[in-house]
């Protein structure tokens, strides 16, 4: 039996070659906050935390926001790539997942404002790290604090601006080099890349502010760069907050007129469609899925461009996410805290959906498990 979720989906690509991945079911980027050494190296637990989902079925494995340089990580536990050491330990992860019949894609990061914050993990607060515990000054669009819990930032200069967009282009090479099958751009969640495309956190006056012109600038630049380095047989993706859930915020409108540019400017040909990052949530309805109508809206605005449009959020179960699919709202599911309970979620999913069992995409090892 056929299940859209476990068809096959192109990526595609600069060369119009594109790449095959196995099924629809990505694994959506997640902090982990591991890394005890605060150096950016990725360790065994990054190994074995992808390296499941790559064992478990999953199409295409995410890596977590990874830092395009030190002052971009979210937290000091957070992983990076700007040198030779960390690309070394993102190749051995990518060898792995290889081995599993998966593709492995890194999402490059620039905190901004949202930088030198404490891990997100039990019993830790939502602040700024200061100078006194390796916490480090932030920036962002512009001066001031992006959010009330944090610490002001500093607006980039021109200098500074190019300085960011030199290091995801980095970042990117380094990616390639380390063997990843795609690259995503982090432009959501209130990052600085969103810091600068919201009319929330951008009150810059100069060419990277003012305008909707403006406040894309930044982004289609760092596309640029990173296109010149990123080779034309890999895809190029990005994830996007479709909207700021508030009055005069950044919104969906916005995000379809900036992903098409992308699109038709720097062959970007994958959107991963969150939300959010730049309030307090307050505002934003938080329910199953509650996502992807953002997904769908994009998913009909970029008809015809062949961008592929991946859904998240809450998007818990096998029956749920083959809904979206062929309903055509999305071309593919990213499973978040879905997979962090279960790893194997993409085969146990196959295996709801009445997928053949010998066509469940899991490692053989587990054979056993009948799921």
């Amino acid at each position: 039996m056929t299940r859209r979720l476990f068809e096959p989906i192109t990526l595609p690509t600069a060369d119009g070659a594109g790449l095959r991945v196995r099924n629809r079911a990505f694994v959506a980027p997640m902090c982990q906050y591991a890394i005890d050494a605060e150096d950016g190296v990725p360790t065994d637990w990054h190994l074995v935390h992808l390296g499941a989902h790559a064992s478990g079925g999953f199409g295409l494995v995410m890596t977590e926001a990874t830092g395009v340089e030190a002052r971009g990580r979210i937290s000091p536990r957070d992983v990076g790539l700007y040198n030779d050491e960390q690309q070394a330990a993102h190749a051995r992860i990518v060898r792995f997942i290889h081995t599993q019949g998966a593709h492995a894609g890194l999402q490059i990061a620039h905190a901004g404002g949202k930088a030198s914050t404490y891990p997100s993990l039990p019993g830790q607060p939502t602040a700024t790290v200061p100078a006194s515990e390796r916490g480090w000054s932030t920036v962002s669009s512009s001066d001031g604090p992006v959010l009330p819990a944090y610490d002001a930032a500093t607006g980039l200069d021109e200098a500074g601006i190019n300085d960011v967009i030199a290091a995801f282009a980095d970042s990117a090479r380094r990616a390639d080099e380390a063997g990843y099958d795609v690259v995503q751009i982090h432009a959501a969640h209130g990052y600085l890349l969103h810091q600068f495309l919201s009319p929330l956190t951008n009150k810059r006056t100069d060419a990277y502010g003012t305008d909707e012109e403006g406040r894309f600038r930044i982004v289609l630049e760092i596309a640029a760069a990173v296109r010149k380095v990123w080779p034309a047989h890999k895809p190029l993706g990005i994830r996007v907050s479709a909207t700021d859930w508030v009055e005069g915020g950044w919104d969906v409108e916005a995000t379809a007129r900036l992903v098409r540019r992308l699109a038709d400017e720097h062959g970007v040909s994958w959107v991963d469609v969150s939300s959010g990052g730049l309030t307090n949530g307050s505002t934003i309805p938080v329910g199953p899925g509650y996502q992807v109508p953002a997904a769908a809206h994009l998913s009909a605005a970029l008809a015809g461009t062949g961008v592929v449009v991946s859904a998240v959020g809450m998007i818990e179960d096998a029956h749920q996410a083959e809904t979206i699919l062929v309903t055509g709202q999305a071309d593919a599911v990213s499973i978040g805290r879905a997979a962090l309970r279960n790893p194997h979620w993409a085969a146990q999913a196959a295996a709801v959906l009445g997928v053949p069992a010998a066509d469940v995409p899991a490692a053989p090892q587990y054979w056993r498990a009948r799921w």
